[in-house]
């Protein structure tokens, strides 16, 4: 194996060299305790939920049968009318457990687990005995009475599943290389069958397999992986899939890769693909493909992601919306969207560098990543709107749940690729705190956190990092080892963070204080033992307005608290006072005039409640109606002589809405 450094992504070539789980541990604060209901909750959950619907038990008939096959002399991959047994879930189910098993390999990674370490080789064996002798692994086609294999790239999944199982394998490897459970040897046998299989045309309705191959071809060294993925790559955009009544756009079919100049169709499909592009186009030193993978990037973070950085504003096909068209009720925003969102921006990040990478990260980690699952780690969002206009309902807690749906977090969906996806994601989140290239050592995210790692050239360095970030923003780095020579400690400095300080406290007694612009701040010099180095960020509510194309959120502001997107819920509407209209978040405005404050660690906005809805037959009226800037949404001011009109009332983080019960929520406000 060329690689056993436990990172999700790691380039042979790049700006920057990613450290992992090996490197960095996070170990207090905001993430800990996410890792944390991770580890002690989540995976159990999805786990449960997997056997509970027989997504696990797939491949175990898949097995019996091929033993049966095998006793009768059928041959592999055979299909005939008879009945293939009671298959459970849909095409892809294959794939959501193979994300399991490597969150649960990231897991193990993070804090060897023993007893999800033999819960991990439970399910190798299980996965492994539903191989087919020449690779072939899925339990959706290829068995008796099942579709033929590769019937159906468009919707199948096939290439799909592959891909989550290689990347479950790459976990593996980079976190036990010396396990020997022997689940990077079926990924092995399953790629090279892709290999075998599509040299001269084809590609999946669902790009996933692309950066899964480069992770693969990075782990074993065999080149033709790489080969393979990077003729997807080029494949996509020629109009091999059939055409559809969304366009072949949905599944990133209709333009070739490096023409493109936006992401566009299915959210989580242009994500994953852009991820996997990045990687071929690093390996490969492919700068054409590199340079229209970056403006990609840059006009979708400009026109089309929402302020918490999700992707996507179409239900219908869980799709881009064209640019500007960004309406907060009806975001879908799914959570696997920001999963591939940061994904991409990552390996951007490692190819180019660039701070406004590692910000959208930030800001999609806190407002999306974080947001669907709920505090105890058992309950999930697919899709994540910003504007919640009814309460909705307690979900059952033993019944599978309709799709997407936001009102409240669902324990399981009849697809349910989001929460091993989150469980993944947080699970490998050390990974993405900090890099290293020939000069010193960059941090991107902030947590309290150990970093123990080596420059390319083998000076060891040693820090931690203290913080109670987001809720303050204080983060000190303290110096534990280092070389008796100069090297250089970048720290991003996030694009909100105007007025930031940089505060020196050194060993030989020097102090300095000085104000840094945003971007990013370095420090070179030759570091002792117990140099600290601390920035402070202005963590301070603050008001957001949007680009006027943004028809959608017009005459609104949102709050923002540091990387956090803030919300109003209902629930706090109630206890402020404002009840006259049952809490509803659509009937109060915000007086911009008085600035968001902090209140008892809380972010606090002055709003007016409304006027209710008068009853009409008409709901437009004539602009000279003295009514109609009221039922515009413009605040009646009441006045001093109305102190009922108005209150003071706090705002949460929008990761933590929904978790009091049925609200309703916004994170727009309408300005009086």
């Amino acid at each position: 194996m060329n690689s056993t450094n436990a990172t999700p992504a790691e380039p042979t070539r790049g700006r920057l060299h990613p450290l992992g789980l090996g490197d960095v541990r996070i170990v207090d604060g905001f993430w800990a305790d996410r890792q944390q209901v991770n580890a002690a909750a989540s995976l159990a959950h999805i786990e449960l939920w997997m056997e509970r619907e027989g997504w696990i038990a797939n491949f175990d008939l898949s097995a019996d049968e091929l033993s049966a096959g095998s006793r009768e002399g059928s041959p592999a991959g055979h299909s005939d009318e008879r009945s293939a047994g009671p298959r459970h879930g849909r095409e892809f189910a294959d794939s959501e457990v193979y994300k399991l098993m490597e969150a649960m390999a990231w897991e193990i990674g993070r804090d060897d687990d023993a007893e999800l370490e033999q819960r991990f080789r439970a399910l190798v064996v299980r996965v492994a005995a539903a191989q087919q002798a020449d690779g072939y692994l899925n339990t959706r086609f290829g068995r008796p009475g099942q579709p033929p294999r590769w019937s159906d790239l468009e919707w199948g999944h096939e290439l799909y599943c592959l891909g989550h199982l290689f990347q479950a394998a790459v976990a593996r490897a980079r976190t036990r290389p010396q396990a020997e459970d022997g689940l990077l040897e079926v990924a092995r046998k399953a790629a090279d069958l892709v290999c075998e299989v599509f040299p001269e045309g084809g590609i999946c309705g669902h790009p996933e397999i692309e950066l899964a191959l480069v992770e693969l071809a990075r782990v074993t060294g065999e080149n033709r992986y790489l080969t393979q993925a990077a003729l997807f790559v080029e494949r996509r955009g020629r109009g091999t899939l059939a055409d559809i009544e969304w366009g072949r756009a949905y599944y990133q079919d209709d333009l070739p890769v490096r023409d493109a100049t936006v992401l566009r169709g299915h959210a989580v499909r242009a994500g994953y693909l852009s991820a996997g592009a990045v990687d071929v186009a690093v390996e490969r030193e492919d700068r054409e493909l590199l340079q229209s993978l970056v403006t990609q990037w840059a006009n979708t973070v400009a026109r089309r992601t929402y302020l918490t950085g999700g992707h996507g504003s179409h239900h219908q096909n869980e799709a881009f919306g064209d640019d500007w068209v960004l309406p907060s009720d009806r975001a879908y925003s799914e959570t696997c969207a920001a999963v591939a969102s940061v994904m991409f921006s990552w390996r951007l990040l490692l190819a180019v560098g660039g701070t406004q990478y590692a910000d959208l990260i930030e800001r999609t980690l806190y407002n999306v990543v974080a947001t669907s699952p709920s505090w105890e780690g058992t309950a999930f969002f697919y899709a994540n709107t910003l504007h919640q206009r009814r309460p909705g309902e307690v979900p059952p807690q033993d019944e599978l749940s309709p799709r997407a749906s936001s009102s409240l977090r669902a324990p399981w969906f009849s697809v349910s690729c989001c929460p091993p996806n989150v469980a993944r994601t947080v699970a490998s989140l050390a990974a993405y705190v900090a890099t290293v290239d020939d000069d010193g050592l960059q941090l991107h995210q902030y947590a309290s956190a150990q970093i123990r790692t080596s420059l390319p050239d083998g000076r060891p360095i040693a820090l931690d990092v203290e913080t109670r970030y987001p809720q303050d923003g204080t983060v000190s780095v303290a110096i534990r080892e280092t070389a008796s020579i100069p090297w250089t400690l970048t720290l991003r400095v996030p694009a909100w963070a105007a007025g930031a300080m940089l505060v020196k406290n050194l060993v030989d007694g020097a102090l300095t204080t000085r104000s840094v612009p945003t971007g990013e701040v370095t420090v070179t010099r030759t570091f002792r033992s117990g140099d600290v180095i601390e920035l402070r960020l202005p963590v301070k509510p603050r008001f957001t307005t949007a680009d006027p194309q943004i028809d959608a959120v017009r005459g609104c502001v949102a709050v923002e608290r540091g990387p956090e997107v803030m919300c109003l819920e209902s629930v706090d509407l109630v206890a402020a006072g404002l009840n006259g209209h049952s809490g509803d978040v659509g009937l109060v405005a915000v007086d911009t005039r008085v600035a968001p404050r902090e209140v008892a660690g809380r972010a606090v906005v002055r709003v007016w409640r409304t006027p209710a809805p008068e009853a009409s037959t008409w709901p437009y009226r004539s602009a000279a109606d003295p009514r109609a800037a009221v039922d515009h949404g413009a605040a009646a001011d009441p006045g001093p002589e109305s102190p009922s009109g108005w209150a003071d009332v706090p705002l949460i983080p929008y990761h933590d809405w929904a978790n009091r019960g049925p609200s309703t929520m916004r994170v727009w406000l309408p300005v009086s």
